[in-house]
């Protein structure tokens, strides 16, 4: 099985387009959109959904009104700002976790003394198996101010691996986020190639050859 990212340092520089290319000229491979963040191959490709599967992964807060006293010592404990003291019409106070400011620490969790907090798992966004006129393509999407995407970046390449298996093809294009952070990092480890695009300015230039993959002779 031969494996190829393409990646780039920065959005726009034209590694989807890439990639599609390489989609159209291989035919017998399978492809991966490990974006998670910015899908955009299926803006080409065009994919027939087959299969969704729904990811999960982490832990929110959430605070049961009913259960709740009002004491706010989960409010003096969270870091992030994310619990708010509300006013009950009864005169009364309770308080409120707003799920985009929560990092899913769980102090609220174990400082309530009514036990009013529930942590479930969080439902981070959905993955995708397709079908394209090139072969089979695995993307996914992340939900809006969501975390963990390293880790969907990693189911992404494992489904794709697996229908590589499957299919008897020997070829998988991984379609790589932007940038040097966690996704891509999840998306280059145990590749076999990896393309790296740029923009033809000197800038572009300079950071491609700054890039540590290079010999220093």
């Amino acid at each position: 099985m031969t494996e190829l990212v393409v990646v780039s340092g920065k959005g726009g520089t034209g590694k989807t387009t890439v990639v599609a290319t390489l989609a159209a000229l291989a035919q017998q491979a399978v492809l991966a959109d490990c974006d998670v963040d910015a899908a955009d191959l299926h803006l080409l490709l065009e994919p027939d959904v087959r299969h969704t599967e729904e990811f999960v992964s982490g832990h929110k807060a959430v605070i049961e009104r009913e259960a709740c006293t009002g004491c706010a010592a989960c409010n003096a404990h969270c870091r992030f700002g994310a619990i708010q003291v509300k006013h009950a019409s009864n005169g009364g106070t309770y308080c409120e976790i707003d799920p985009v400011s929560c990092e899913g620490c769980g102090v609220c969790l174990h400082v309530c003394p009514a036990e009013a907090v529930d942590f479930p798992e969080c439902r981070c966004g959905e993955l995708y198996v397709s079908e394209t006129r090139y072969g089979p393509m695995v993307h996914a999407r992340l939900n809006v101010a969501e975390e963990n995407s390293g880790k969907l970046v990693t189911r992404v390449r494992e489904k794709a691996r697996t229908i590589l298996q499957q299919n008897n093809h020997e070829l998988l294009i991984v379609d790589g986020p932007p940038g040097i952070g966690c996704p891509v990092i999840a998306s280059l480890t145990g590749v076999s190639f990896a393309l790296l695009v740029t923009e033809p300015t000197l800038s572009g230039l300079h950071d491609l050859l700054a890039f540590p993959i290079w010999p220093t002779s």
